[in-house]
């Protein structure tokens, strides 16, 4: 789970910071929080997969054997989930639920996500689909072990992702990781909640960051 800086639009920087948390964790698979290459501009310009600022992250997925999951707007208008690996960049999930001023720009998802690596399957969530039920009920309907989000909060507000991990961990018997921007985000949010963690299926918590951006956390799954 990775909270890196972020400046409001500016994907190349963005994209760098991505490659500077992947190179440091060292992790098979490493999240990032809601529109994480972008900022929460809500706005903010369509990120294509080959679009050349994001090479430096998959040069770095590339040296460190990395799935990288990003968040940014996606071609159709949603908010979506880049993979990114040493091989490219592909949209894997579009979120399904949207909230505040998201429906004046964003189109909603119609599809539950889910990845395999490794022969573990990783069900993918961005911010209010955490707090659906029934998102969480269709994506562990197809057989998943980890469910991986990343989400935004505003500080006093850091207690809802936990909240519903726990929840979710605990009903699907499933690994929770959700990665929390920090700091600044644009979109208003001058204070992001941070803390990002990895929950175990039994709903306690197996590692937690701290509300600085640029913090990441790791686990080992078994």
């Amino acid at each position: 789970m990775a909270q890196p800086p972020c400046v409001p639009l500016d994907v190349a920087a963005n994209a760098r910071a991505h490659a500077d948390a992947v190179r440091a964790a060292r992790a098979r698979v490493v999240v990032f929080p809601e529109l994480s290459l972008t900022g929460y501009e809500v706005q903010g310009p369509v990120v294509s997969v080959d679009d050349p600022r994001l090479a430096p992250l998959v040069d770095a997925c590339a040296e460190a054997g990395t799935l990288a999951l990003a968040g940014a707007p996606v071609a159709g208008d949603h908010i979506g989930v880049l993979a990114v690996t040493g091989d490219g960049v592909t949209v894997a999930y579009r979120k399904m639920w949207l909230g505040g001023a998201e429906a004046q720009r964003f189109r909603p998802g119609d599809t539950p996500g889910v990845l395999e690596v490794d022969g573990w399957r990783v069900g993918l969530a961005v911010c209010k689909d955490t707090g659906v039920a029934a998102h969480a009920q269709r994506t562990a309907a197809l057989g998943i072990d980890v469910y991986a989000a990343g989400v935004l909060e505003f500080a006093r507000d850091a207690a809802v992702p936990d909240e519903r991990a726990q929840r979710i961990a605990t009903t699907h018997r499933v690994w929770v990781a959700v990665a929390s921007f920090a700091g600044s985000t644009g979109g208003g949010y001058t204070e992001a909640a941070g803390r990002s963690a990895i929950w175990t299926p039994q709903g306690d918590v197996a590692a937690r960051v701290n509300t600085a951006p640029g913090e990441w956390t790791a686990t080992t799954l078994h």
